[in-house]
C-alpha cells in the first residue's frame, strides 16, 4: 500500500525529485495555457448577453444596442441586450462579476461604474471586472436657457456677482455630469451649488422653466434643445472648439484644464482568461473601426475626441478617474 511521504525538516529531496517536480509544474502550466487557447479558439460557444447599466434610450443604451448587429457579425453569434439600471448600474456590474467567466456575459457601462464607486456607492470593485474596451469619450458641456444666459461670459458675471446663487443640475449625487460641476467649481473658484435629479428629463425641465441656471451634461444630450432654442452649451471641456460648434467656447481657452467626459466602455468579470479578453478586445476593435460605427459615432456628435481604448489602457484610465473623482469628492 502506498504511504503519503511525510514533509518534515529532515526529509531529502534528491536531484531527480526536483525534476519531476519541476516537470509536473510546467506540465500543468502549459495544459492551463493550452485549455485557455483551446477556449478562446471556440469563443464564443453560445450566444453572448450584454448587460447594460443604464435604462433604455440613453446614451448607454443606445451604444450597446448600436454594437449588437456588429459584433454578431463579426464574431456570427446571437446577443440579448439587458437593460439593469437600478443602483445606478450596480447590479450590472454586479452580475458580470458573479457570472461565468467566460466572455459571454459583457457588461456595457459608462463612468457612473467609477463614479459611483468613488462615491463609496458601488459594491463591485475594479478588481471583480475587466475591461475590455473603451469605445466612447463624450465631450462634457454646461448647458443654459438662452435666454437667461445668452454666452459663458454673462454666466461667469451672473456667478462672481451673487456668490451661493447660481445653482447646477444634473442626474445623482455620484454621476459624472456632477464629477464635471465639481471640476468647475474647484478649477473656476466659483461660488456654485449643485442639486441632483433622479432623471435627466427633470434636470432640462427645471434649467427651460428657470428654476435652475444650467446643467452638466453631453453635448449629443444637448443637440434637441438646441435645434428648439430652448437650451444652449455655452462651454464645452475641450482644448480646441467643436468643429461642428466653433462659437462655443472651451474650458482651456479660459484658463482651466478641464477636458473631462462621459466614457463609455464594456466589462467582462475579472476571472475570464486573457486569451478570450484578447479575442474579444480584437472583435470590438474591428466593430470600432467599421464604417458602420465611425458613421453613427459621427451622427450623434461622439466623434470629436478618440475614443478607442484597449484593456490595459481602459483599466489605466479608470484607475486615474477613480483617484480623480474620489479626490474631488473628500474634498466636498
Amino acid at each position: 500500500m502506498f504511504q503519503k511521504p511525510s514533509l518534515t525538516a529532515s526529509a531529502i529531496v534528491t536531484k531527480g525529485s526536483l525534476l519531476t517536480l519541476g516537470t509536473l509544474g510546467i506540465a500543468l502550466m502549459w495544459n492551463a495555457s493550452a485549455t485557455a487557447a483551446g477556449d478562446a479558439a471556440d469563443y464564443p460557444s453560445k450566444p453572448l448577453q450584454f448587460l447594460v447599466a443604464a435604462g433604455a434610450g440613453g446614451g448607454t443604451d443606445n451604444f450597446a444596442r448600436t454594437v449588437k448587429p456588429m459584433l454578431e457579425e463579426t464574431l456570427d453569434t446571437r446577443v440579448t441586450v439587458i437593460n439593469l439600471p437600478s443602483a445606478s448600474g450596480a447590479i450590472a456590474h454586479q452580475r458580470t462579476a458573479n457570472s461565468d467567466a467566460d466572455g459571454h456575459t459583457l457588461d456595457f457601462a459608462s463612468s457612473t461604474l467609477v463614479t459611483s464607486l468613488a462615491a463609496g456607492q458601488n459594491p463591485t470593485g475594479l478588481d471583480e471586472l475587466t475591461p475590455v474596451a473603451r469605445f466612447q469619450s463624450d465631450v462634457m458641456t454646461l448647458i443654459v436657457n438662452p435666454e437667461k444666459y445668452p454666452d459663458l461670459e454673462s454666466f461667469l458675471t451672473h456667478a462672481k456677482e451673487n456668490p451661493g446663487e447660481v445653482i447646477i443640475g444634473g442626474t445623482h449625487a455620484a454621476s459624472p455630469d456632477r464629477m464635471a460641476f465639481l471640476s468647475f467649481q474647484e478649477a473656476s473658484g466659483l461660488d456654485i451649488n449643485f442639486i441632483p435629479y433622479d432623471e435627466e428629463g427633470s434636470v432640462a425641465a427645471n434649467v427651460m422653466g428657470g428654476n435652475i441656471d444650467g446643467l452638466f451634461g453631453e453635448i449629443s444630450s444637448a443637440l434637441s434643445y438646441m435645434e428648439s432654442g430652448a437650451m444652449m452649451p455655452i462651454m464645452v471641456f475641450a482644448d480646441e472648439r467643436l468643429e461642428n460648434f466653433p462659437d462655443i467656447p472651451t474650458t482651456v481657452e479660459n484658463g482651466w484644464d478641464l477636458t473631462d467626459g462621459n466614457e463609455r466602455g464594456i466589462f467582462v468579470n475579472a476571472d475570464t482568461p486573457a486569451a478570450i479578453v484578447d479575442r474579444l478586445e480584437a472583435a470590438l476593435k474591428e466593430v470600432y473601426d467599421s464604417d458602420a460605427y465611425q458613421s453613427y459615432e459621427e451622427k450623434v456628435n461622439l466623434h470629436y475626441r478618440e475614443g478607442w481604448l484597449g484593456s490595459d489602457a481602459y483599466r489605466e484610465k479608470l484607475e486615474e478617474n477613480y483617484e480623480l473623482y474620489k479626490r474631488l469628492l473628500e474634498n466636498t
